[in-house]
């Protein structure tokens, strides 16, 4: 009986190499298994540290040291730019798109960069055990959406204590993730803080995931992200009467460069000789300008694959890589078997 369990499971771990590379539902699963997988291992080493000092924002630091490594497993790369506005030592309430839970893999790539920084998450989030207890333990801020009184009484008590100790507030202000190649409505919550204590705004802006993730045909390629992050918005001398005003001003800011950066991450993507090449995150962050042949070299390498098909654009989108013609075709293109770069 031993040996046929042991034969059964060399079996299946020769097939595994095999069920990767030709099966793209496989893919998808086995590499947010390994994400969610890496982050809660993290989440049982880091606790005890973290309770040394409970509940402190420079707890995520750790955090993010030990979880941004995830990205290179699962093929995806970010690119910074604005760090001198996201590295200022100052309070202010980060607003940022929200397109799926690589968000925060993106946020661990950039939090040295934030230093003293917490985010606004979900109360459902903290009994996702181990995660939800060292999140509880590194500072995150959990509120219960559905109690509304509630929830204004806690972010109410945050919003003072991040203006004495200059910690940065970071928001989703859609409310929930949706990987549909655009930014919904905002919600005030966020704009509400920040002209209460008249700390700024700070507009953070992930490029679109939609040419390496679709969650409905489980897809997740290797992929190149843009995080943006924009200058920060003044609330000086803005009252209550000022947030409608101001949450639509920002949100324009973000759109615009919503499309710009994904309409360049697409030309990347789909046609690497022809477009300018996007840095590292290290190059980016130092402000080192990139090799741009090598990188349209290593971009055109990874594009060459022949049963690497497009997961949302038509040829028509990826020959003239305009956003609009993008998000046109988004719904009419169909996805093949795909190949991890």
């Amino acid at each position: 009986m031993s040996s046929f369990i042991e034969l059964l499971g060399l079996f299946l771990l020769l097939m595994l190499p095999f069920l990767y590379e030709t099966n793209h539902i496989f893919r998808y699963y086995f590499k947010f298994l390994i994400y969610y997988g890496i982050v809660s291992f993290n989440s049982i080493v880091l606790i005890p540290a973290f309770l040394t000092r409970p509940c402190d924002v420079r707890n995520l630091l750790w955090a993010s040291t030990w979880c941004h490594r995830v990205t290179a497993l699962i093929g995806l790369r970010w690119e910074l730019r604005g760090k001198e506005h996201l590295a200022k030592d100052q309070a202010c309430i980060i607003v940022a798109n929200h397109q799926s839970s690589l968000d925060v893999l993106g946020m661990f790539n950039i939090w040295h960069v934030m230093n003293k920084c917490t985010v606004v998450a979900k109360r459902e989030l903290f009994y996702a055990w181990p995660f939800g207890l060292a999140a509880w333990l590194a500072g995150l801020i959990f509120i219960d959406r559905v109690r509304g009184e509630k929830a204004r009484e806690t972010l109410n008590a945050v919003n003072r204590r991040i203006k004495q100790q200059r910690i940065k507030l970071w928001v989703f202000p859609e409310g929930t993730r949706r990987n549909t190649g655009e930014l919904h409505p905002f919600k005030k919550g966020a704009f509400h803080m920040a002209i209460e204590e008249q700390i700024p705004i700070l507009p953070v802006v992930f490029s679109s995931y939609c040419t390496f993730l679709n969650d409905k045909k489980k897809i997740l390629n290797a992929g190149r992200i843009v995080i943006t992050t924009l200058p920060p918005v003044s609330t000086e001398g803005l009252t209550k009467d000022d947030i409608e005003s101001l949450m639509e001003r920002v949100r324009a800011q973000m759109i615009e460069t919503f499309k710009l950066t994904s309409a360049e991450a697409l030309e990347l993507r789909y046609n690497p000789l022809k477009s300018s090449a996007l840095t590292p995150l290290s190059a980016a962050s130092e402000g080192v300008p990139p090799p741009g042949a090598e990188a349209a070299a290593v971009a055109a390498a990874a594009s060459s694959s022949s049963i690497y098909a497009p997961l949302h654009v038509g040829a028509a989108a990826a020959a003239s890589a305009s956003y609009e013609t993008y998000t046109s075709s988004a719904t009419a293109a169909k996805a093949s078997m795909l190949k991890t770069l």
